[in-house]
């Protein structure tokens, strides 16, 4: 399928897709419970909250305290969800998520809002680029970037009946929809397209970008493998090592720190399996700041165009090896 095929349905914020979510496999499953450090609004929990008062934990603006209350609640057999800023969701509490969740191998998910440059005019405190990284490295932690609402979605649905702790990794403003609920397995790469002259990986918002600049790279001429890694952990490595093989070439891009992000974690599977050429887009040893996601995007090297660069530039470094 071309990529230039593919359109949105709409536009939806990705958190919508985590409270719609939630609500839903709560009226199947009376184990489920959510947690909230002071921000149901944000994390669109009042649907939840209404159908489920008993169920619903406000915390206060005590993040640590909140996943530690998460952690013993698992004890009793709930399934315990914690919803906060991204930011808050991790560099805040990162000593009670290691000690209490991911040591004890307890079953937390760790929803996550408002992650990225795509948080916007919130600045550079608010913009976690760093979680992805700081998550991974936990051991037996689950890593899920989703990328739209229907994914985000289908994830939240998803990870109630996966064992274990998860981070769940969303974002704030209105997206692009262009997949379908049923478009998702934890663990399991997605295709967009197939091809042969090089690989696009991406993750969450950068995944409609990556989109659009297959369909330029396409247009150019390009035969254009484009593969979403909604599962950073456990890595998809027999997909990852297929494509490498095919195209011997590829770009990362998420919205992240390029340092121990999505891109490193592709990179590592490559360099262990299938070395190839690859081009990295996401942040640069740089905290954000305040602007529209747009001008963030474009400032930061994430916009369409720098996919495209890239893409052009590593088939390059791939002809010259």
């Amino acid at each position: 399928m071309s990529l230039k095929h593919i359109q949105p349905t709409g536009t939806k914020d990705t958190r919508s897709g985590f409270g719609d979510g939630i609500v839903e496999v709560a009226r199947k499953n009376k184990n489920i419970v959510a947690l909230t450090a002071d921000l149901a609004g944000s994390l669109k929990l009042n649907q939840f909250i209404k159908e489920f008062p008993e169920r619903f934990f406000q915390c206060g603006i005590a993040e640590a305290n909140m996943m530690g209350v998460a952690a013993g609640l698992t004890i009793g057999g709930k399934i315990p969800y914690t919803a906060t800023f991204a930011n808050f969701s991790t560099g805040r509490v990162y000593d009670q998520i290691r000690q209490s969740i991911a040591y004890s191998h307890k079953n937390v998910k760790i929803c996550a809002s408002h992650a990225g440059l795509t948080l916007g005019e919130d600045g550079a405190t608010h913009q976690i680029l760093e979680d992805i990284g700081l998550m991974k490295m936990l051991p037996g932690m689950t890593v899920i970037v989703p990328c739209d609402y229907h994914q985000t979605k289908a994830a939240t649905k998803a990870i109630a009946d996966y064992e274990g702790p998860v981070y769940l990794r969303f974002g704030r403003p209105a997206w692009p929809i262009f997949t379908k609920e049923e478009d998702f397995e934890i663990g399991k790469l997605q295709y967009f397209s197939k091809g042969t002259d090089v690989t696009l990986f991406a993750c969450g918002h950068m995944v409609w970008q990556a989109i659009q600049a297959g369909a330029i790279l396409e247009e150019k001429g390009f035969s254009v493998e484009l593969i979403n890694v909604h599962t950073v952990k456990p890595l998809d490595e027999e997909a990852v090592i297929n494509s490498l093989k095919k195209t011997r070439c590829a770009v990362t891009a998420e919205e992240h720190n390029i340092i121990g992000g999505m891109g490193d974690t592709i990179a590592q599977c490559a360099a262990r399996n299938f070395p190839v050429p690859i081009e990295y887009i996401g942040t640069r040893d740089t905290f954000g700041e305040s602007g529209t996601p747009a001008q963030l995007l474009k400032k930061y090297g994430l916009d369409v165009t720098d996919i495209v660069t890239a893409a052009e530039k590593v088939i390059k470094r791939k002809k010259e090896m």
